[in-house]
């Protein structure tokens, strides 16, 4: 299914999802009655107490409880019998849906909004049981109204809270699971509307629809809901619809459903990327036969023909860790036999040394902070050695002023980034010429993306990845991000110093918005005369980003902003810094900027940037491996470098992208150029002219690791 950030786009939210904003639940607290939300007109949620009537019973509203799939998720009761229920509300925007989409959408919901057996039986095959699917016949939202199943929660929060299973639970899962799609798919089941079908496909099987109910010490029940049959009707019609789908895919998904709760995440955690069951460095290795088993559910080896099929695998698999476990305990026991008790008092003495040696060793090289460079060893070395490189002359594209419009113009040995990237291999005919766009509105840069999308492009770099369509593929080839400087004289007292080498996210929001105007009303030591002077850097997309990282995308702050603020390019600031310093007047000047043009300077103090209570300084000293601090000098440049694991959680960073169509007929320009900048050439490229690269790498960029690629 695709992303809801690409849906309701007709809707201008400041979170460019409107399902998940919390705007409209906002509005329905603050107004009584509130319909629409009113920063985007955007549907409301339903009001506490709210009734939805339907042909098996009144509802009513208790509370809202957040977003599930493609709908909002409120506990209500049936009124007739106070009976808890749960109600799914689906949405039918009229600037999505035109009015006769909607009338057919409606109509089809009524239809087949549930699904129960045709024989009338009451069997739990762990489906969650439907009361009644209701059309409002007047507005524009559809419900589902279904049993509620006391103390469950998503596979989704489940994990979140209670992080990954083992191997015996997630067989378990898989055994329930799979009882439930042999049932669904063979049994004779029976629609709203009387219609009678054999066999139905979930469809739709992921973290979101499936719920677990845990009943004690490692005990649980499944329940599989938001069925893609009724599901996928609320779709907006501009959104590529899913193909039916078929059995096999819902062993697909189960399969890699199973996958992220073995694992306990969804995600690569050093690249954010999304996990690939094909990477085999991704497993565990506590159930080698679990592991085979999941392949074949995800079609990766010899798949199964059916759910009857699997489960019957399934429960036939060596439950190999209790098999190692009784080996490992008989092995030992036979050990202690033979061996003479002072012989084991000896061993025991040397474990307990080495282990301790282990652990200091283990301490020390924590507090050296030594880079770990598994995954850097796992790169493609280089542009040469990646495959099925295109033939052709591809155009792509980003905003004029951008970081990577910036970072094409710096020099790399003798040379230019552009100049590298243009033709990156000698022996192919694969020509990349870069067109810069420039955007009409400052605070709206997305005329790349849309180059992309019209055809106009082969594909563009950007970093607004809220920007980016159901259209595009995206690949994230490096992290950029925002620094925030301020006068820096490490000679006297200075503005650094008094910060404490820090400030934080609302800090930043109340100055840039002109709530804070005076130094002192930060720090009360700082002379009540040193007046605040925010500046704004040109490039857009920066400017993007801080609004959206800092202002939160906040429409009112959005708009002091833009009134208050003076844009300037960062070397002027810089300049005026170095200017008003040399002077000897005291500057109150802050400003941010991109990395690529504020890592390697002196004139202004690159502060650390506290989310909470924890201040993040990607900046790190060399010699000591720590991140920097006031007393530094950082006109020293090749003394400092950006620290990759830091970097991964710095408030002010955010991922670059290559963005490129989804239309398999255009040839894929953007995603082998995606792959060649991911190499370990590419990364070091790029790292060398101020992106950060997405693993752990070689801390000296110009060490052998980088020059050994030609």
């Amino acid at each position: 299914m695709p992303s809801l950030e690409s849906f309701y786009q007709e809707y201008p939210c400041s979170y460019n999802s409107p399902l998940n904003c919390d705007r409209p639940f906002q509005t329905a607290q603050q107004i009584k009655g509130a319909k629409f939300c009113l920063e985007c007109g955007f549907l409301a949620t339903l009001p506490q107490e709210a009734e939805i009537k339907g042909t098996q019973g009144t509802y009513q509203i208790n509370s809202y409880l957040g977003v599930r799939g493609l709908g909002r998720l409120y506990s209500g009761i049936q009124l007739k019998d106070k009976q808890p229920v749960i109600i799914k509300e689906y949405l039918l925007p009229s600037r999505s849906f035109n009015e006769n989409e909607t009338i057919k959408c409606k109509e089809t919901f009524k239809r087949v909004g549930g699904v129960s057996l045709a024989d009338s039986r009451i069997q739990n095959f762990r489906l969650v049981e439907t009361k009644e699917a209701i059309a409002d016949d007047k507005g524009e939202r559809c419900y589902l109204i279904a049993k509620e199943i006391d103390s469950s929660q998503s596979l989704n929060k489940y994990i979140l809270e209670k992080g990954a299973m083992t191997p015996p639970q997630v067989r378990e899962f898989l055994n329930q699971a799979l009882q439930t799609l042999q049932f669904l798919h063979t049994q004779k089941l029976r629609f709203p509307s009387n219609q009678v079908q054999i066999g139905l496909t979930h469809g739709n099987i992921n973290l979101d629809s499936i719920l677990i109910k845990l009943q004690g010490h490692q005990k649980f029940s499944i329940y599989f809901c938001d069925l893609a049959i009724w599901e996928n009707l609320f779709i907006p019609p501009i959104i590529p619809q899913p193909t039916p789908a078929r059995p096999e895919q819902d062993l697909h998904s189960l399969g890699m459903v199973a996958f992220y709760l073995w694992l306990g995440r969804t995600t690569n955690l050093p690249s954010n990327q999304p996990l690939d069951p094909r990477d085999d460095r991704q497993w565990p290795d506590t159930d080698n036969n679990l592991k085979q088993f999941i392949y074949r559910l995800m079609g990766l080896e010899t798949p199964f023909p059916s759910a009857e099929a699997a489960r019957q695998a399934l429960l036939q698999l060596p439950k190999q860790d209790n098999v190692n476990s009784s080996v490992r305990s008989s092995t030992s026991v036979e050990i202690e036999k033979r061996l003479p008790m002072p012989l084991i008092l000896l061993l025991g003495i040397l474990a307990f040394l080495l282990l301790g040696g282990g652990i200091w060793y283990w301490l020390s090289g924590k507090k050296t902070n030594e880079p770990n460079l598994a995954q850097w060893r796992t790169l493609v070395r280089s542009f040469s050695e990646v495959p099925n490189l295109p033939s052709g002359n591809f155009t792509y594209t980003g905003e004029k002023e951008s970081t990577w419009s910036f970072i094409l113009t710096q020099p790399i040995d003798d040379n230019r980034l552009g100049n590298l990237l243009a033709q990156p291999r000698s022996d192919a005919t694969a020509i990349y010429n870069y067109e810069s766009v420039l955007s009409g509105d400052v605070n709206n840069p997305i005329k790349s993306i849309e180059e992309v999308q019209t055809g106009k492009k082969d594909f563009a770099i950007t970093s607004l990845e809220n920007k980016i369509t159901s259209q595009l593929k995206k690949e994230q080839i490096a992290y950029d991000g925002l620094i925030v400087f301020v006068a820096f004289n490490k000679r006297d007292s200075n503005l650094a110093n008094a910060l404490g080498g820090q400030i934080s996210l609302e800090q930043l929001r109340q100055i840039y918005t002109g709530k804070i105007t005076n130094w002192q009303q930060i720090n009360t030591k700082l002379p009540n005369s040193l007046e605040i002077k925010p500046f704004a850097p040109t490039e857009p997309e920066a400017i993007a980003k801080f609004q959206e990282i800092v202002l939160k995308n906040n429409p009112q702050d959005k708009a002091l902003f833009a009134a208050k603020i003076p844009k300037q390019d960062t070397t002027k600031t810089q300049n005026q810094i170095r200017r008003e310093t040399l002077e000897g007047r005291a500057t109150g000047i802050i400003s941010f900027g991109i990395i690529s043009k504020t890592w390697k300077q002196c004139s202004g103090y690159p502060l650390a940037i506290a989310n909470g209570n924890n201040p993040s300084q990607p900046l790190f000293q060399k010699r000591d491996r720590r991140s920097i601090n006031p007393s530094d000098d950082l006109c020293q440049h090749d003394d400092y470098y950006v620290d990759v694991t830091t970097f991964q959680s710095y408030p002010l960073g955010y991922p670059i992208f290559v963005v490129y169509p989804q239309d398999s007929n255009r040839l894929a320009g953007g995603s082998t150029f995606a792959r060649m900048l991911t190499t370990r050439q590419g990364q070091c490229l790029l790292s060398k002219v101020g992106l950060v690269a997405l693993q752990p790498m070689p801390d000296d960029i110009n060490s052998y690791a980088c020059k050994s690629v030609p």
